[in-house]
């Protein structure tokens, strides 16, 4: 089969669209063709190489997957071939004290399909048995693809880890990328005021069209004091961050008395600068997120399946041009998800 895969870690140019040897599923796994597949950093965090990630070469990447079951394991039930699904990448032992918790993705040897496993920016696919979701019919693949990996992270930031609730205020920081823009919709959706940045206008209107109240415009202004200046200096009640190092100390300032901070990532870098007596005096929770549980994931998906969140799709192009993909990624100028086409 093709796959868009790389031979040694490094930059774009280590990506070559290639032969690779097809996926041989076992009793337990399904084989499914994929249909569509969306980019996400972590395409490219795994192409350059993570510390301590020790990965098969030839790898391909790819989180976000949905397709066509092509071949079911002797040991799989209620999937037949034919079926429209999409893929959960969540990776766990099913036995650790968290599995049992139904706490998956805290689980001891957690991992991600197409971090820790061959990915779906390829022609086929093997999944676990387990981790197939049937797709409505009236949902379109590449919608399907676009809306996995990034809602099911946001939802579980929002709804269970920072339990946003109606009436408060939601600071999403720099809307665009894929788990910012669909936080707007979760936000919304909870009943929230959502307030986003970024320092394009054409991002910001964008944003605004999915229901964003208050759109601040980062190069043209300082976001910390605007925030302070309209909301009498109280502050947000939530902070969705995802940026890291470049914009964690005003989001800390940012927050209202009691506040919550929900992290599921640091794109500008990890190591970030505290001051410790905001943290304190006014009585924040600082929240690590990532991921979610299955029962997380079927929960976001129906609610794509009943329109009551939409999957925002950014580009669509053939898995062949990918390398020009991840290079639209890493430069930010994507809204949304980049969508590729096997």
């Amino acid at each position: 089969m093709k796959a868009l895969a790389f031979t040694e870690h490094g930059g774009i140019d280590k990506l070559a669209y290639q032969d690779v040897a097809d996926p041989q599923p076992g009793p337990g796994d399904v084989l499914v063709r994929v249909k569509a597949a969306a980019l996400n950093h972590l395409d490219l965090f795994v192409r350059e190489g993570l510390p301590g990630l020790k990965l098969p070469l030839p790898f391909w990447t790819g989180c976000d997957i949905a397709g066509v079951v092509e071949r079911v394991g002797a040991a799989v039930s209620g999937v037949a071939v034919g079926d429209r699904v999409a893929v959960n990448p969540n990776l766990h032992c099913g036995r650790c004290e968290y599995c049992q918790k139904g706490q998956h993705s805290l689980c001891v040897s957690y991992g991600i399909l197409g971090e820790h496993t061959h990915g779906g920016l390829a022609e086929l696919v093997k999944v676990d048995g387990g981790k197939v979701l049937k797709l409505p019919d009236h949902v379109k693949f590449e919608d399907a693809a676009a809306f996995i990996l990034v809602n099911m992270t946001a939802w579980r930031m929002l709804v269970s880890q920072a339990r946003l609730r109606p009436g408060e205020d939601l600071l999403i920081i720099g809307v665009g990328g894929g788990v910012s823009s669909t936080g707007v919709q979760i936000g919304k959706l909870c009943g929230a005021r959502v307030w986003v940045t970024s320092s394009s206008d054409e991002k910001l209107e964008r944003a605004r069209a999915l229901g964003a109240d208050e759109c601040i415009n980062y190069a043209k202004d300082d976001w910390v004091k605007v925030i302070g200046q309209k909301t009498g200096r109280r502050g947000v009640d939530v902070v969705l961050e995802n940026v890291g190092a470049a914009t964690w100390p005003g989001a800390i300032r940012a927050l209202a008395k009691g506040g919550r901070l929900v992290t599921c990532g640091g794109t500008s870098g990890p190591i970030c600068e505290t001051d410790v007596r905001q943290v304190f005096w006014k009585q924040i929770s600082i929240i690590g997120s990532t991921m979610s549980t299955n029962a997380e994931f079927a929960e976001v998906m129906g609610q794509l399946f009943r329109g009551r969140l939409t999957a925002i799709v950014d580009s669509v192009m053939p898995l062949k041009d990918g390398a020009a993909a991840q290079e639209r990624l890493a430069a930010g100028k994507q809204f949304g998800k980049i969508v590729l086409i096997p």
